[in-house]
């Protein structure tokens, strides 16, 4: 990999145009979103000891593999589609079955880069506070005529929650247009009382409503590819089954999944540990002066940068090369003044504290 780039600097202008294999170059990664503290060292043991029978066979189709799931989340496995990551689902929803997506922005990309030209709605979120108004997002996708909208909670980038009353309100404002609400609650593990805020055990009262998660952020599995979509609308969970290919889960997330709910305890406990890490890099990141700093629900934390500093782009550019730490601007977002932003993963304790002193010496010229 090191003939790629001879400098720090080329090394930079390489990474930024990457999408992931960050732990081939020796760096620290507060730009990708996942949980350092899960799985445990038990489950890596159980894969290795299994390997041949991982590699050498077919893993199972998707019936199989939603009663995995069910396992997990508690809910009829009917209900649940397995993706290839919820990335594989997104393409589904996005570029296959929605005639018109509406998308709060800004938000993930991949919702809008999925859907086909044209058929994609970019709705601002209030500015400067980044809060979605649903009853105006409601309103918006019923006169643009939306057949899906989609609401990330937390959203990324901002790491707000949008409270479970206000999503129950605008599905039920939707419903009658027949326009289906997908919450994408890839980050909620990180948000305080996820019990009484997710809508996984509600799912059953809203028939316009899918519940999109990622697995690979919360669960630390990045590399093994497990997303999930649950909704209790038959007809739809079919659509998005009929897109999705034979064999679209390797063994070894087969294997995850499987032995998962043996660590419910484990991964609850490391969600935990990660919001601690992460109110205290809140903390730390208040204290720099000039620095607006949106309180997270998720594990990663939203910045504007002093009007005084450099840019967002000019800051992530120097902490690389200067600290070897790489974080992620803002500027690929549909959003005002985007180059002043920039989004921070939490790390552990010693890495963010690693940050916050290298962030502080590169932020002025």
């Amino acid at each position: 990999m090191e003939s790629k780039y001879q400098t720090q600097e080329e090394k930079y202008e390489y990474i930024s145009n990457q999408h992931g294999g960050y732990y081939r170059h020796n760096f620290t990664d507060h730009a990708y979103l996942y949980n350092l503290y899960f799985p445990p060292k038990d489950v890596f043991s159980h894969l290795k000891d299994n390997i041949h029978n991982l590699v050498l066979n077919y893993p199972m189709a998707q019936d199989a593999l939603a009663e995995l799931i069910s396992d997990v989340i508690n809910q009829p496995a009917e209900r649940i589609i397995v993706g290839n990551g919820a990335a594989e689902i997104i393409k589904i929803l996005s570029g296959s079955l929605a005639k018109k997506i509406i998308v709060p922005v800004p938000s993930f990309n991949e919702y809008v880069n999925a859907a086909p030209e044209g058929h994609a709605v970019e709705f601002p979120l209030e500015f400067p506070s980044f809060q979605l108004d649903v009853d105006k997002f409601a309103d918006e996708a019923i006169k643009v005529g939306a057949d899906m909208a989609v609401v990330i909670t937390p959203n990324n980038p901002t790491s707000i929650l949008v409270p479970k009353a206000d999503i129950i309100r605008l599905a039920e404002k939707l419903r009658p247009s027949n326009c289906m609400l997908i919450v994408d609650e890839s980050f909620l593990d990180f948000a305080d009382n996820k019990e009484q805020i997710s809508l996984e055990q509600d799912i059953a009262k809203y028939p316009n409503m899918a519940i999109l998660k990622s697995m690979s952020k919360a669960y630390g599995i990045c590399g093994l590819r497990i997303g999930y979509m649950l909704t209790a609308n038959a007809e739809f969970a079919e659509s998005v089954r009929n897109g999705i290919h034979i064999w679209n889960i390797n063994g070894f997330a087969e294997e995850f999944l499987r032995i998962l709910p043996q660590y419910k305890q484990e991964f609850d406990d490391s969600c935990e540990k990660v919001k601690i890490d992460r109110d205290v890099l809140y903390k730390k990141l208040c204290t720099i002066n000039g620095m607006t700093v949106f309180e997270p629900d998720a594990n990663y934390i939203f910045c504007r940068l002093p009007d005084a500093a450099l840019s967002g782009p000019e800051v992530t550019k120097r902490l690389f090369i200067e600290h070897n730490i790489y974080i992620k601007d803002s500027v690929g977002k549909t959003q005002p003044e985007a180059d002043r932003y920039i989004r921070i993963a939490s790390r552990t304790p010693e890495e963010n504290n690693v940050l916050i002193d290298a962030l502080k010496e590169v932020m002025y010229e």
